[in-house]
């Protein structure tokens, strides 16, 4: 049973809960067994941490460790309006591994005020609640290097099996495919693989994957297959996640294309 005021969204990864709410409830001293980011979306709280009494508002990040104490109570009865993610460790401590062998991963602060930070988590959420785990292991990744800012600036070097990997992906942009597996094949780590994608084609893995399938739906669709089979010979999940790209990438639907045959 769900408490009135928040919500379960069902996620697309493993390992990873998602939850919204909107409510003026005061929380008591308790824990999570997993690490916890969240954005504020409206009003304010204050809340006991590791760190001290600590305050946020609209536009910041919350934040919390497996197993630390905290509470939280709104600034007055209009409540706040928050979404948090609650990641389990191993995902986040794998992570970590990846971005610099040897890391760990810990939140260093209850509340983050960082724009940049702020709009790596909302791509996580989206990528979570909507997508599949290309693009969430992705966006995992990419939030925990700005959190944990590794050092090194080096380029990574594009070679051979990234080059193989773009050309996996236009022979057959309707493949499941994974990031553990397109980096595995390149002989890299996953945030090394990422970041040498997005330097040969401008884009990342998951978005690369996208620009192939819509183009490819829409010759399909030109050539006259019906939508729904054009979706699902391109990858696509249904009909309607065919139809937002479309849109996105082409400013018409399938059908308006459809029409114009």
């Amino acid at each position: 049973m769900q408490a009135r005021g928040f919500k379960l969204i069902p996620s697309h990864v493993d390992g990873v809960e998602v939850v919204v709410a909107d409510s003026a409830l005061a929380f008591g001293r308790h824990t999570h067994d997993e690490f916890g980011i969240g954005l504020i979306e409206r009003g304010a709280q204050k809340s006991a941490s590791g760190r001290g009494v600590v305050e946020a508002g609209a536009g910041d990040l919350i934040t919390v460790n497996p197993g630390e104490v905290h509470d939280g109570t709104p600034f007055d009865a209009s409540g706040r309006r928050w979404r948090m993610l609650y990641i389990d460790p191993a995902r986040l401590l794998d992570a970590a591994a990846d971005i610099g062998p040897g890391s760990s991963f810990e939140f260093k602060a209850p509340v983050i005020r960082d724009a940049l930070l702020t709009v790596r988590f909302r791509a996580l959420f989206d990528a979570v609640t909507t997508d599949d785990a290309l693009h969430s292991d992705a966006e995992l990744l990419t939030l925990a290097a700005r959190l944990l800012k590794p050092s090194s600036v080096e380029r990574p070097a594009i070679g051979a099996g990234v080059t193989a990997a773009r050309e996996r992906i236009d022979d057959d942009p309707a493949a499941e495919l994974t990031l553990s597996g397109l980096a595995a094949d390149a002989a890299m780590s996953r945030y090394q693989f990422l970041r040498a994608f997005t330097r040969l084609t401008g884009l990342p893995p998951h978005a690369y994957l996208l620009q192939r399938r819509v183009q490819r739906a829409r010759r399909l669709v030109r050539e006259g297959l019906s939508l729904a089979e054009a979706a699902a010979a391109s990858g696509f999940a249904d009909q309607s996640h065919m139809t937002r790209c479309f849109v996105r990438n082409f400013g018409l639907t399938p059908g308006a294309l459809a029409r114009c045959r």
